[in-house]
Formats: C-alpha cells, structure tokens, sequence
C-alpha cells in the first residue's frame, strides 16, 4: 500500500539491462473514467516508458511492479510545470503593460517571457531530471 507521502503508478517491467529496469505504465487523468469521456476533449490516457536504476529489488521482463514517486516531487514537478509559469505571467504582463501602456504589446512580451521560461525548463530538462528519483515497489503478485 501507498504511502502517504508516495504517489504510485502500476507499471509492467519491459526491458532490463544492468541496473536499468525500463517500466511501461499507463496513465489517465482524472475524468478520464468518467461516463461522459466520449463526449469531452478533456480525458486524457497516455502510455509512457520509465528508465529507472534498481534500487535492489529483483525482477522479471513482464512482471507487474509499483512506481513510486515521493509526493513532495510531484508537488516541485507541479510548481515548475504550472504554477511558476502562471506567476511569471501574471507579473509580467502587469509589468509590461504599465510600462508600455499598452495591454496588447503587454500581452505578447508575457507569452514571450513564458515561452523562454519553458525553453530553459527544456534545455535543463537533463538536470532536473536528477533531481526527481523514481523507485520501484513489488506488488507482491504477478
């Protein structure tokens, strides 16, 4: 069972090489089990394929394994992702449009801005990514 302080996706080992293991998982956002998801542009399912160093626990190429992320990784994921970006907005677009005068040239200097912004978080991207260590769990079944 999950932790309070973890956030876990159940995952199905690939491939293994050395240390490595590589994870397929699945993920979905909140609505997307909702009985209207036909109907909405909004639900979301998406594969997606995790490299990540063993921590020690043994496993097999199909075996079905927790991924585990410590919650206070995904709230700084969520704070460079989404709320960082917001806040450069909202400041520059203030800032700009008192300095120009102008609310349309204020706007476009603030996508700008938040446009550079997601372009350092994608040159960094090999760097923050250190930051945010995955581990692995057994599901105790396979």
């Amino acid at each position: 069972m999950a932790r309070v302080a973890d956030i876990e996706h159940l995952g199905r080992v690939e491939q293994i090489a050395g240390n490595v293991v590589t994870v397929n998982f699945t993920t979905q956002s909140a609505c997307a089990s909702c009985h209207a998801k036909e109907a909405c542009s909004v639900s979301e399912i998406q594969e997606k394929v995790l490299e990540i160093i063993n921590p020690g626990i043994s496993v097999k190429v199909g075996e079905q394994v927790w991924i585990v992320l410590k919650q206070s990784m995904g709230f700084k994921a969520l704070f460079l992702g989404y709320v960082l970006p917001l806040i450069l907005l909202i400041l520059f677009l203030i800032t700009f449009t008192s300095i120009f005068n102008n609310e349309a040239i204020g706007g476009l200097l603030s996508l700008f801005v938040l446009a550079v912004y997601y372009g350092v978080l994608f040159f960094a991207r090999k760097k923050i990514d250190k930051q945010f260590s995955f581990g692995l769990r057994e599901t105790g079944k396979n």
